[in-house]
């Protein structure tokens, strides 16, 4: 199983991506509403990839992984931003901070799966080189 982290401010959207993820059966999924809740949380949870909104009231999804990532056992957990936002420019700024990839809302909840394991895999080998 996938240990993945959603950290997403609406809850019709968190419904969703649950669904979806927990009905392909490759994925153990933890959701949080705020990127306080979610580093609280992960004081004693690491997952194996991190979805995160990118425009959330408090911490935004960059905030959020910027904290989390000072945190060792963080540095190398694969992190995907969902926003409806997604400029060239805010995608390209996404990526250089670290982020394993942009996925666009609305999404496609049938191929959120698949795009997190593409993902995962981007950042592996990115690691690996």
């Amino acid at each position: 199983m996938i240990k993945l982290l959603h950290v997403e401010d609406d809850a019709d959207i968190r419904e969703i991506a649950e669904m979806a993820l927990s009905l392909s059966g490759e994925y153990d999924v933890v959701q949080c509403e705020t990127g306080e809740i979610a580093l609280a949380y992960v004081e004693n949870y690491t997952p194996d990839v991190i979805l995160l909104d990118m425009m959330m009231p408090g911490m935004t999804g960059r905030q959020t992984l910027e904290k989390m990532r000072e945190k060792p056992e963080f540095a190398d957990v694969p992190a995907i931003f969902m926003t409806a936002r997604a400029q060239h420019a805010e995608i390209d700024e996404l990526l250089a901070i670290g982020a394993a990839d942009v996925i666009s809302k609305p999404f496609d909840p049938i191929a959120l799966g698949d795009q997190i394991k593409q993902a995962m895999e981007k950042a592996r080998l990115t690691q690996a080189a």
